[in-house]
């Protein structure tokens, strides 16, 4: 639903492309698919065979590039990212992707993710000599694969990804390669595609769709794709794998065109309301979902339960990101701003209203009252993702327990916190069904750690609490 407001973020995507006349353009209008998945800063890198160029700056796609800046980015292999920066990380210095260069070649990194052991290796370069020049996890990565020495490139990088832990999604640029990489989790999406021989990547399918490329497979967790001017081939950098697919991609954070695992994101969005409504009917007159990542899911239990499904919240598209202030009342004109009850329809009614989630519960409270101002005369809160009690260390900025209202509060106590008639969640195990996963399987193939609290990876010291230095790389 509202990411600025809610305070739920999912912190970037990444593009490239290999092998086409108009690089630049198609990674363009890949990040413009991808604008969802931040809206902070947006970069392109290209090559020509002989240099990399780049082009970056803060805002949306449309406000970075220009005609102009597209025109000057020749070459036919490009790399693009758009980012959500966390709080005080708002600078151009961390607007990906990174380009570095040095006498050995260039290099340039688009990273999705978060490596919970960045401040560790930072400390362990910065001893060894090395020199930071952003706040950026992303920038560690840079520095182990220069520590390579006179290995190949393919060699750096398949030494160095080892040394890393957490979520990442890599897209590196050369002169003459581009590399791809994908943790041993999986925690983010990156498949691959072709378009009139080319090689693409993105982090969602709904990329490809927009250029018009053929979705060929996923990269799968811990293998490293190589593509230059003799084809693609695939690396292992590791056999540990553990697949564990971040659960709020299919629940709140992928468009819903995108297929996640082979998994259709509306499909299970609206699978997820199904059951949903299965675990907690309610008597009610209409069904509306929080727009837009839970209409889905709305749909899915409008139908399943039999009560008729209507737009009773509507979107103003063309709200500006300027008005998100720090104060209460600023964050209150904001959400009467982007979203609208619509009163014909709630006006007099019984309302469930279905949202993906509930973070920190301010912005759900103030649409149940937006509900109720409009003349709903009940309004049943319904979530199609269990209670997020634990913070998230692998790329979506919900830091701390203390953040969390689920963390302190029982259902209960957030119903009236929120000022609902009723609340309720799906359950773990129906979300696992939604999703197509096998509950009983000790590898479920998700990650559910913000909900069960059991996490995928070792959590480092540095990243469980709020004093932390180095920024997501997104």
């Amino acid at each position: 639903m509202l990411a600025e407001i809610k305070g739920l973020n999912e912190e970037c995507g990444v593009f490239g492309v290999w092998g086409h006349s108009d690089a630049a353009h198609l990674t363009y209008y890949g990040l413009h698919s991808l604008q969802h998945r931040g809206q902070e800063g947006s970069g392109i890198v290209v090559t020509d065979g002989e240099t990399l160029k780049i082009s970056k700056g803060l805002g949306l796609v449309t406000e970075v590039f220009g005609l102009g800046e597209l025109e000057s980015l020749k070459g036919n292999a490009a790399i693009g990212h758009v980012r959500y920066s966390t709080a005080g990380d708002k600078g151009y210095e961390n607007v990906q992707p990174l380009l570095f260069n040095s006498q050995s070649g260039s290099l340039a990194l688009a990273h999705n993710g978060n490596l919970v052991n960045a401040i560790a290796l930072r400390r362990q370069l910065e001893f060894q000599g090395s020199i930071f020049q952003t706040s950026s996890d992303t920038e560690v990565l840079a520095h182990l694969i220069r520590r390579g020495g006179f290995l190949n490139i393919e060699e750096q990088v398949k030494n160095s990804l080892p040394m890393l832990k957490g979520a990442y999604a890599y897209i590196i640029l050369t002169e003459n390669k581009l590399i791809a990489a994908l943790d041993p989790n999986g925690f983010r999406p990156l498949s691959i595609g072709r378009l009139d021989g080319a090689y693409v990547i993105a982090s969602e399918t709904c990329a490809f769709d927009v250029i018009g490329a053929t979705y060929e497979r996923d990269v799968l967790p811990g293998e490293m794709i190589i593509i230059d001017d003799t084809g693609m081939r695939s690396e292992r950098f590791t056999v540990n794998v553990n697949r564990s697919i971040c659960s709020m991609e299919y629940i709140y954070f992928a468009r819903p065109d995108s297929n996640v695992d082979s998994v259709n994101v509306h499909s299970a969005r609206k699978r997820l309301g199904k059951k949903l409504a299965e675990e907690a009917a309610v008597e009610a007159d209409v069904v509306t979902g929080v727009p837009d990542s839970s209409i889905s899911a709305a749909i899915g239990y409008a139908e399943a339960t039999g009560i008729p499904y209507e737009l009773g919240l509507l979107k103003n598209r063309y709200v500006g990101r300027t008005f998100i202030q720090p104060s209460q009342e600023m964050r209150e004109r904001g959400v009467k701003m982007k979203l609208s009850p619509v009163r014909g329809v709630v006006e007099g009614k019984r309302v469930v209203m279905v949202d993906d989630s509930i973070v920190r519960g301010t912005t759900s409270r103030r649409i149940v009252k937006l509900l109720r101002d409009a003349g709903a005369t009940e309004v049943h809160v319904r979530i199609s993702s269990p209670p997020i009690e634990n913070p998230c260390f692998y790329g979506i900025d919900t830091s701390s327990r203390e953040e969390l209202i689920a963390a302190s509060m029982t259902i209960e106590e957030i119903r009236q916190e929120i000022g609902a008639d009723s609340l309720a969640f799906i359950s773990t195990d129906g979300l696992l069904e939604a999703i197509g996963r096998n509950s009983n399987e000790e590898n479920c193939g998700q990650c559910l750690a913000c909900f069960t609290g059991k996490y995928p990876t070792e959590i480092y010291p540095e990243k469980s609490g709020k004093s932390q230095t180095i920024v997501s790389g997104n």
